[in-house]
């Protein structure tokens, strides 16, 4: 029964695990209908709060399809004229760091914390992070130390909700250290486990063997019709003379040989990725339990709080520069990574990879994923309450739309000023949809560059007319300054841009290996 009991529990654990993380491939329909209902019930929860009684539907992604999104550029930019970076509320031009720092990023903080992503709470307890595992290791050539994070939250204030944050830190150690470190949103695992020996494994065999044979005693037959048969293999050792792979090495291994350590982030551990989990994670806690108000927090903010806590635990690691460490994302992470680079002032540089509406494209172009698109059920978890007015046909207030919103994504990548961004996309052709509005992404990035001259720092090195700069074609590399932008020629990725982050990443930074 014991080993019966423990297969049992690792099932549990893997559907736990699955949950946690926000996948829905192992869920039954049962399932997804509850997380539907819930994410519904909050989603008419913040419209009543609201008094919003309808919201327009976002256009579809599939481009027969009779309400598809637009990607006509005649049509996109409906009110070209963007909130102003450099003008304070009271009408005043910001001209110099000084102003810049106590009133113009003060203001632009409010209207998106206020509006767009929402407040942290006052209230949010701590975080005690503990060192589960540590492991030496070997990433092909490079020795490694990975230490297995979690961060227990302290829920004393409401029990019924439990929140780790699982994280993993990979170090290299065959350069001196301290080393800056890439945190990166995605799923932890040990890069390449240490195994058992040969003796330590033959006595799991063993003892395997015995549980197994317990269990159902018929299996005996079959370990004598194989006697040689081990039930738990090793591993094969790494070749530290096989030659490279073809094309780029993924990015931790980039990372790695650079000098660089990595430190990957589960976002889900902190908050989950559906409209349904806005009562549970990190919001849920704070909230014990009850709906948000229009101006609590979304995921998006979360995970960058999330992030920010994992900063707080690299500057007590002696392997870390903490004050060398970077924030990366792609997709609805990169989303992420912008707010976190944004918002969380001691991060030192960021990679925001293809991060469309919500994160580096502009909220009022009509070219892709619009506004819309964030305000359903789906997406709205991402953004604070408050954004979803702008989605609205039939309210209290009457309607709005993107071109109501008293800040876009060019002030969010001018709050990163003068720190080190990097603004990454791919191409349609290889996967990094239209739907992202690379062009949206370009024109944000070229107005941004007012606020980085200002702080005394470089642009893309072009004007700041995000109507008249044309984008130029991907692999053209924009990388001269503490802004840059690079499109590669793959797909929905930072990959391919990678070898060229962490050249411009070490002199932006001034880190040598």
């Amino acid at each position: 029964m014991k080993l019966r009991t423990n297969i049992t529990l690792l099932v549990l654990v893997l559907f736990a695990v699955v949950k946690t993380n926000g996948q829905s491939w192992l869920l039954t329909q049962e399932e997804r209908d509850s997380i539907n209902r819930l994410g519904q019930k909050n989603q008419e929860s913040m419209m009543n709060q609201l008094g919003i009684t309808e919201l327009r539907p976002g256009p579809s992604g599939n481009e027969s399809a009779p309400n598809h999104a637009n990607y006509d550029e005649s049509l996109a930019n409906p009110c070209p004229e963007l909130p102003e970076i450099l003008i304070t509320n009271d009408g005043k031009t910001v001209k110099d760091a000084d102003t810049w720092w106590k009133k113009r990023r003060p203001e632009i903080v409010e209207d998106f914390e206020r509006e767009v992503y929402g407040r942290l709470p006052k209230n949010i307890p701590d975080v005690k992070w503990v060192v589960e595992v540590t492991d030496n290791e070997f990433v092909r050539r490079t020795p490694v130390i990975a230490k297995q994070l979690r961060g227990y939250i302290d829920n004393s204030a409401y029990p019924s909700i439990e929140v780790t944050i699982d994280a993993m830190l990979v170090v290299p150690t065959n350069v001196e250290g301290p080393v800056p470190v890439l945190i990166m949103f995605g799923r932890p695992a040990f890069p390449a486990p240490k195994q058992p020996s040969p003796k330590d494994m033959e006595k799991l065999n063993a003892v395997f063997k015995n549980m197994m044979i317990k269990h159902d005693p018929s299996v005996a037959k079959i370990f004598d019709k194989y006697p040689a048969y081990s039930p738990i293999t090793r591993l094969p050792a790494p070749n530290f003379w096989a030659p490279a792979p073809e094309g780029d090495l993924p990015s931790t291994e980039q990372l790695l040989n650079a000098g660089w350590g990595y430190l990957t982030l589960n976002p889900a551990s902190i908050q989950a990725d559906n409209s349904a989990g806005l009562t549970s994670g990190i919001i849920g806690l704070v909230n014990k339990g009850q709906p948000r108000k229009p101006d609590d927090w979304g995921a998006l903010r979360a995970w960058a709080w999330g992030a920010a806590r994992a900063l707080d635990y690299l500057e007590t690691d002696d392997l870390v520069d903490a004050k060398k460490v970077g924030i990366e994302g792609v997709s609805r992470y990169g989303k992420a990574a912008l707010v976190t680079l944004a918002l969380e002032d001691r991060f030192a540089i960021g990679l925001i990879g293809s991060s469309g509406k919500g994160g580096s494209t502009l909220h009022r172009r009509i070219f892709g994923e619009a506004v819309e698109n964030l305000t359903a059920t789906g997406e709205s978890h991402w953004m604070a309450g408050n954004y979803i007015k702008y989605g609205a046909s039939r309210a209290s207030f009457g309607s709005m739309t993107g071109c109501d919103l008293p800040v876009d994504s060019h002030q969010l990548i001018a709050l990163c000023a003068p720190r080190p961004t990097f603004i990454s996309y791919g191409i349609p052709e290889e996967g990094d949809a239209k739907w992202l509005d690379q062009k949206g992404s370009y024109m944000s990035t070229i107005a941004a560059g007012a606020a980085f001259k200002l702080l005394g720092v470089k642009d893309l090195g072009v004007s700041n007319d995000y109507l008249e700069e044309t984008m130029p074609p991907y692999n053209t590399d924009m990388l001269d300054g503490q802004l840059a932008w690079r499109q590669h020629d793959g797909g929905h990725t930072d990959w391919p841009n990678m070898k060229h982050f962490i050249p411009w990443a070490n002199k932006m930074l001034g880190y040598e290996k």
